[in-house]
């Protein structure tokens, strides 16, 4: 959902406001809360909420078609990747443990995966999205790291770490600060570096935070890169079909491919193409939900696609 960043006291109000809309809510105005804060800030798009924080409540019943529609905006025909991880608790490996070679090892999976392939149905004024990730490794900067309440912050971090950005670059920021009483694990947004446009993505510490933890059961990762692998693909599967303005593919309340499955698992662990395996909620397929091939979403439209 496209929305600008407000304290989280506004949000809360918000979250009462926005529970309390009709289903027959306006389709194309997706909330601009750039007045609250009398700020020019990059938009926050696809937050992913907390495990329990739902400031907008979901459809139900089937009279309303839940599918996304096309906006008129561009899409990610092919992604390049890297990661920053910015903060002073990265020079400590108690605290780094498997998540930088965990998510390294992510992204370069992402690539050409069945997971990646849920989201090419979706066309854009540039073409087509693709499932080829380019991973270039990541950068770690060892300065105080922001909290994410100011998206340009985050633009900015990756202006200065990202010397030489690329036209489709995506670059995730990951920091050591906790969530504490923010409503959200993460989202993504855009910006322009060096006259270059960007997509970037906000991360917090998600060590033992149960909000945002997927609960993954398998042993093969710890409980902090688990959460990250998990909000990860929602931010980048949302990123390659909803850039930024005009928009490309949201439904009619905002929800971007990643907000509508956010939560929902289908198997256990999802293999990508380097033969890692994550548990990793579903992408919206539009095409899925129409012909009944999806599994379903917390509001049972079978839609989602996780692409086991």
């Amino acid at each position: 959902m496209k929305m600008r960043f407000v304290l989280l006291s506004v949000v809360l109000s918000l979250g009462v406001f926005a529970c309390g809309q009709t289903v027959d809510s306006p389709a194309s105005n997706r909330q601009d809360l750039s007045a609250f804060n009398a700020q020019h800030e990059p938009p926050m798009l696809g937050i992913h909420w907390a495990r329990g924080f739902t400031p907008f409540a979901r459809v139900q019943g089937a009279r309303n078609n839940p599918d996304m529609t096309y906006h008129g905006g561009v899409i990610m025909p092919s992604t390049v990747s890297e990661a920053i991880y910015w903060g002073p608790s990265w020079a400590h490996s108690t605290f780094v443990g498997d998540k930088i070679t965990g998510l390294d090892s992510w992204y370069a999976g992402f690539n050409n995966s069945n997971y990646a392939k849920t989201s090419d149905e979706y066309t854009g004024s540039n073409g087509q999205v693709g499932p080829a990730v380019t991973h270039n490794g990541h950068r770690v900067d060892l300065s105080t790291a922001s909290n994410g309440s100011s998206t340009s912050a985050i633009v900015a971090e990756v202006c200065k770490e990202i010397t030489n950005p690329v036209r489709d670059g995506f670059y995730p920021v990951y920091v050591d600060v906790k969530r504490g009483n923010a409503g959200y694990c993460a989202y993504h947004t855009y910006g322009s570096c060096s006259g270059v446009n960007v997509q970037v993505a906000f991360f917090f510490n998600l060590d033992g935070d149960a909000g945002c933890d997927p609960q993954d059961t398998s042993g093969l990762h710890s409980q902090g890169l688990a959460a990250l692998a998990n909000v990860s693909g929602h931010e980048l599967s949302e990123a390659r079909t909803d850039p930024d303005n005009p928009g490309a593919w949201y439904d009619k309340r905002g929800q971007e491919n990643g907000d509508k499955c956010a939560w929902t698992f289908h198997v256990p662990l999802v293999t990508f193409s380097n033969s890692t395996q994550w548990k990793i909620q579903g992408e919206w397929s539009n095409h899925a939900y129409n012909t009944g091939a999806g599994y379903p979403n917390s509001s049972g439209q079978k839609g989602c696609l996780d692409g086991h």
